[in-house]
């Protein structure tokens, strides 16, 4: 029995290092076919990655968990460049922005480094739109930081404290051990099937729309250190949300909350119906049959909500 333990061990050690090699070459192989698509802005000595386009009012586009710039740059920003000028930012620790937080970046901290980026940009007070997990960071930005907003835009959102627990995966891939033994075996070895697979998930009822998986590149979200950031901040939202909460009321600015009927990944009735009532003058926009991204499926309904905003703010 020793013998035959020595020899699983010998090959569990053998499998991990083969997956250690094949997670750095997939890796590699992401950041070669899906770079930066805009400019790296230096904050605190932090590199932020920001994508810039169109002329007009500025409007900052933050995306959800597990994203990157090109989720918003698939549809919304283009839609948006017409009127708008537009920066895209990636979050803390995803995409090509980077982690600074070992706990996890809190939706404060996020709210305060993409902040000061968008002031370094020449955004210093800028509508400011965000989607599920964005949406969160978003909330943060009009609470903490009022002066540097004219008006707020939430793409079903994370807004309300929830009940469930967080996912089995998120939990194990926010400790460290996790993300060491786990996640280079995701890296390595996650097939092209269940990337699609999961994709559709997140787009539900719908699916992923063609062309989006190439634009998108989920290679990045599959590196390790951005699974790792990303399962950080997922297992902290909820408390940072719930003291969030409370403040929901100090919010002075025009506020359109877009969400799709459909979404069974952030419930229109537990967070949007019940945020409409928290936020002074805040208005309500339900997308029939829509499911989690309606920044992708129903990006000129968003985009019409974004110059609602902007109509209210006195920018257009």
């Amino acid at each position: 029995m020793l013998r035959v333990g020595i020899i699983v061990l010998t090959l569990m050690v053998m499998l991990w290092v083969v997956a250690i090699w094949r997670a750095a070459r997939n890796e590699a192989r992401a950041e070669a076919a899906f770079p930066p698509e805009g400019q790296i802005v230096e904050v605190d000595g932090l590199p932020v990655h920001a994508v810039v386009m169109g002329e007009g009012p500025d409007v900052v586009l933050l995306h959800g968990s597990s994203g990157n710039t090109r989720d918003m740059t698939f549809a919304l920003a283009p839609i948006l460049a017409e009127n708008y000028r537009v920066i895209v930012f990636d979050r803390p620790g995803l995409g090509y922005s980077a982690s600074f937080n070992p706990d996890g970046e809190t939706i404060e901290e996020q709210a305060e480094i993409l902040q000061k980026a968008a002031a370094q940009l020449g955004a210093d007070k800028p509508i400011v739109a965000g989607q599920s997990y964005g949406g969160s960071v978003s909330l943060a930005w009009a609470v903490t930081r009022p002066d540097n907003i004219s008006a707020l835009v939430l793409i079903a959102p994370a807004a309300i404290p929830w009940e469930t627990p967080l996912d089995g995966f998120n939990q194990l891939a926010s400790t460290s051990a996790g993300s060491a033994v786990t996640l280079p075996l995701i890296t390595a070895f996650a097939p092209n099937w269940y990337v699609e697979q999961a994709l559709d998930q997140v787009f539900a009822p719908q699916t992923a729309p063609e062309g989006y998986a190439d634009h998108f590149g989920p290679g990045l979200t599959m590196r390790r250190a951005s699974m790792h950031a990303n399962a950080k901040q997922r297992a902290n939202l909820l408390e940072e949300v719930t003291a969030l909460q409370p403040r929901y009321g100090e919010i002075d600015v025009p506020t359109e909350i877009v969400h799709g009927t459909a979404d069974d990944t952030v419930g229109l009735e537990w967070h949007s119906q019940q945020l409409i009532d928290e936020i002074p003058g805040a208005e309500l926009i339900e997308l029939p049959g829509i499911g989690h991204m309606p920044q992708v499926v129903a990006a000129p309904e968003v985009a019409a909500a974004i110059g609602r905003a902007a109509q209210r703010a006195g920018l257009r």
